[in-house]
This record gives structure tokens, C-alpha cells and sequence, in this order.
């Protein structure tokens, strides 16, 4: 995938990271390094706590509204009253699982290998329900047909859900979102996607690609802290049942004193759906901090920092004959080695180096962003030519 922008491509960001300088991170997948800003919003938010009488009853809202607007502005939708504040992935889907309903005689249709926590709520559902768990192989290398088109063919009048991400965890394969949705429509089943390995380094916009429900960690791409997430839910998810009941999601919570005349109504949009205690004094002002920069960079043009990356090693890596995904993003790339290089060496060979990357099924995951130099990745290409 090659990204087109007119705007003013980024230099590299490791300034504004506490990252140590002689670790070539490229594992921005598992966890992202703290940026220094974030950093400086949980440090104030942790000293606040020394003086409650600070804390007001609108900050139980203020700092969830800026949140909110902040990332809806990231999946370009102007509807930021669809946003929830989530705890984890899992928390996101369980909460669709909860009002989808899904009878004997459907399927839910997922992609295999993809990540847990977007697998374990639908094989239990459908086990519950007497439904159809389908999961869709990748068709093999020398297949005409893409694994796109294989989920495509899957979905069919039967269909009550597709749960996808925007790109496969393991080796950044893309799937052909808008055609998918398509699908789903047209035989009236949801589209459930994870953005976790997505949201915040590929370009991804709610209004095309219309999903019923976009669940995001806030951990990896998105810069945050660990325990914090974002969910977008379409129309179809409006008056549903949320997972938990808490006070705050209740309509009128921002009236303190009449908190004891309870409430059967709720707040607008997903509000229903936020975790409780979401108003955590200290992650929503770091998640805040986070947001903003990713709103400045710009996810255009991050993607476009990344791709730059890759533009020196690509023609190495084609001499060593490592296979790569041929519609693929560039934060997330997956390596797959041919049989002459031998890969029970490349851990001491990463190591020497001071090479972070992750290894995910039969795919060396590396993961680059805005703090990674064009030096770390030759030190990668290094490392794979000394294990030929």
C-alpha cells in the first residue's frame, strides 16, 4: 500500500519519546514507548491526588468529553457522543456480544489466527446459541484467491456478524474493508472491526468504511497507557444493554445531590457503554496528551514515515528471498524466511544488536514508527543476511 498526501512529511519523533538511544525498538505492536508529554500529564494527574479538594464534580467530565472528541476526530466521524471509554479489547466486544442476537441455524464469520480477544466472545456466544463459528483459513501463497475474497464468500444470508481487525496482527495483511462492509449489509449482518493494530498509525475513517462497532486498545498505536481503550458504536448498537450498570452513564449523573433519585434513562449516544470509574484522574489526562500528538502528527502522515522506513531494506529483503504480504500497511509488517536462513539464530542476532521485534506464528513481526531511524532498519537487514 503506497500513501499519497500533500502534506509535509514527518521527520523522525524520537525526540519527544523516552526511549533509550541505542535500543532499536521496532515493536510498536506489543506496547508503544512513553511520550514524554504523556509522560508529563500522568506526573501532574499523579500529583493532584495529594489534594482531593482539587478535584471537582465537572472533572468527572471534562477531561471524558475532550477524550471522546479527540478520537473521534482521529476515525474522522464528527459523532464523538458514539464514543465509549473501555478498559480493554476484550471489554469492547463482550459488550457487542452482549446485544447481538444470535439464534441457531447463523454463523459468525472471523478470520483464523486473528487475536484473541476478538475470538474467545464469539466462540462462546455461538457455542451458547447453537451457531456456526466460521472461521476463514489464508487461501495458500500460490491461491488466485485473496483472503479478502475467501472472507467475502463466507458471508452469506446467515450471517449475523463479521469480526475483523483492519489488518492481520501477525503480518499486517489488509483486508478490503469497504467490500466486506458491503457484504455485511447486504444480507444485514454487523461488522464488528478491531483497530488495535490499526487506529493511530494507518489512515481509517469511520465514514467510509461505516462499521457498527470499532474497538481500539490504547496501549500500542495509540500512544497510552496499559488498562484504557476506545469503542465507536454505530446505530445499530443505540438503546442497547451495557455490561455493567454504573452510575455515571446514568442521564443527570453530573448532578451530584440528586445522584439518590435513581435514573432509568441514560446518557446520550454510547455513553451507556463506557466502563465505570471511566473518569480516572490519571489515564484520561495522558490518554488526552496522547491524542492530541497523534492529532498533529497526523495518521497520514505517519503511515507515510513508515513506508519511508522500509524504502532502503526492501530490496535486500527480496535478495534474501523473505516473503512479505503483497497488500500490506507499513507500521505492522510481517517476515516470513525461506528455508536457507536459519531463524533459531536470529534471536542472538537481533540481540547483538539491541533489535526489538516480535515473533508471531510463522511471522518475525516488525513494527516501526515515527521514533525509528532509517539505521535501525539496516541494523534488521544486518541481522537477516548474518543468519543466511
Amino acid at each position: 500500500m503506497t500513501i499519497a498526501s500533500k502534506e509535509k512529511p514527518l521527520s523522525c519523533q524520537r525526540h519527544l519519546f523516552s526511549l533509550p538511544e541505542d535500543n532499536a525498538f521496532l515493536n510498536g505492536a506489543y506496547m508503544s514507548p512513553q511520550l514524554k508529554s504523556v509522560y508529563a500529564a500522568g506526573t501532574h494527574a499523579l500529583l493532584q491526588k495529594n489534594d482531593p479538594t482539587v478535584v471537582r464534580p465537572e472533572h468527572f467530565f471534562s477531561t471524558l468529553e475532550r477524550v471522546k472528541m479527540q478520537f473521534a476526530r482521529l476515525i474522522d466521524t464528527a459523532e464523538s457522543e458514539r464514543v465509549a471509554l473501555i478498559p480493554s479489547v476484550s471489554y469492547g466486544v463482550a459488550t457487542v456480544a452482549n446485544n447481538l442476537n444470535l439464534r441457531a441455524g447463523q454463523n459468525v464469520v472471523i478470520a483464523a489466527a486473528q487475536f484473541p480477544s476478538n475470538y474467545y466472545s464469539w466462540a462462546e456466544k455461538c457455542a451458547a446459541s447453537g451457531a456456526e463459528l466460521r472461521v476463514v483459513e489464508r487461501p495458500p501463497d500460490n491461491s488466485s484467491t485473496s483472503w479478502s475474497e475467501a472472507l467475502y464468500a463466507a458471508i452469506d444470508e446467515n450471517t449475523a456478524l463479521l469480526a475483523l481487525s483492519a489488518l492481520h496482527w501477525a503480518d499486517g495483511s489488509l483486508w478490503d474493508l469497504p467490500r466486506l462492509r458491503t457484504r455485511t449489509r447486504d444480507v444485514g449482518a454487523w461488522l464488528l472491526i478491531d483497530g488495535t493494530q490499526s487506529v493511530g498509525a494507518l489512515p481509517f475513517s469511520v465514514n467510509e468504511v461505516e462499521p457498527d462497532a470499532l474497538i481500539v486498545a490504547g496501549y500500542k498505536w495509540m500512544l497510552g497507557p496499559y488498562s484504557t481503550g476506545y469503542a465507536y458504536y454505530g446505530p445499530a448498537m443505540d438503546n442497547g444493554k451495557p455490561i455493567e450498570e454504573n452510575w455515571i452513564n446514568r442521564a443527570g449523573s453530573e448532578d451530584f445531590k440528586n445522584l439518590v433519585n435513581y435514573r432509568a434513562d441514560y446518557r446520550p449516544g454510547a455513553a451507556r457503554y463506557s466502563v465505570g470509574q471511566q473518569s480516572n484522574f490519571l489515564l484520561m489526562p495522558m490518554l488526552e496528551a496522547a491524542l492530541q500528538q497523534l492529532n498533529a502528527w497526523g495518521v497520514t502522515r505517519i503511515q507515510r514515515y513508515c513506508e519511508g522506513l522500509w524504502e532502503g531494506i526492501l530490496p535486500g529483503l527480496e535478495e534474501l528471498g523473505i516473503q512479505l504480504a503483497e497488500n500490506r500497511a507499513h507500521h505492522l509488517v510481517g517476515l516470513r524466511l525461506p528455508e536457507h536462513l536459519n531463524a533459531e539464530r536470529l534471536p542472538e542476532e537481533l540481540t547483538r544488536r539491541n533489535l526489538t521485534v516480535s515473533f508471531r506464528g510463522d511471522a518475525i513481526r516488525v513494527a516501526p514508527n515515527v521514533y525509528n531511524r532509517p539505521g535501525e532498519m539496516q541494523l534488521l537487514l544486518e541481522a537477516l543476511r548474518a543468519i543466511a
